[in-house]
């Protein structure tokens, strides 16, 4: 059994250290891809990326380095780079507007829907982490440097496009997946709420120790 670790107000750590230079490739990358299609810099950055998004928890927990800000890092940072990704890819012509708009549409369903009941309820913007938000995150980032290197038209390519392609499919799913078991939650929680009127908001379920900063707590909707 994983001991729950509460968060800290510390900054600097190794794992937000993560996180900051994780954020701060964002704008590079989509500059990257957009500009002098410099696909190369820009697939090590996303590969930086994902690496960074497996080590960041890890070491917060490892190191005992759990943070507030890490909790709310770490989530920003992998919403941004999905968005830069399908941005960059969608205005080269690699992947068809309707796949951006699934997956764009999913997070404006949850932002809506699921953000609104639980803030209400008292929990900010947080829900526990599920481990399909994760394995969704980490398909879409496989599949996004396998997409951008289908751009080509040498073997490389060749070979990036169906995998890169069954990773997004995967990725899609399990986000929508994740997303509609978010929904249910907050239904839940909503029903729980009326059910104990003033009192203290109902307790939610424990968090996939293997998820996200410490093990938590990575906890921010649609995740």
């Amino acid at each position: 059994m994983t001991t729950a670790v509460d968060p800290s107000g510390r900054v600097l750590t190794i794992p937000n250290l993560l996180s900051a230079l994780r954020l701060a490739g964002v704008p590079v990358f989509l500059w990257l891809t957009l500009g002098p299609n410099a696909d190369g810099v820009a697939l090590g950055i996303l590969a930086f990326a994902g690496v960074s998004d497996y080590l960041d928890g890890k070491l917060a927990r490892a190191l005992g380095q759990t943070s507030r800000l890490g909790i709310l890092l770490d989530p920003l940072a992998d919403r941004l780079y999905i968005l830069a990704t399908i941005i960059a890819l969608t205005l080269r012509g690699i992947v068809p507007w309707w796949f951006a708009a699934l997956l764009i549409g999913r997070d404006v369903l949850l932002a809506g829907y699921v953000v609104p009941i639980v803030r209400r309820l008292g929990y900010g913007s947080a829900l526990p982490v599920h481990y399909l938000g994760k394995a969704a995150t980490f398909n879409l980032l496989y599949a996004f440097p396998l997409l951008l290197l289908s751009a080509g038209d040498n073997w490389i390519a060749v070979v990036s496009r169906p995998l890169g392609w069954a990773f997004a499919i995967w990725g899609t799913a399990l986000y929508w997946w994740s997303g509609i078991l978010y929904g249910v939650q907050a239904r839940r929680l909503t029903r729980a709420g009326r059910v104990g009127g003033d009192a203290d908001p109902p307790v939610l379920p424990a968090t996939d120790p293997d998820c996200g900063e410490a093990g938590r707590a990575d906890a921010e909707v649609g995740r």
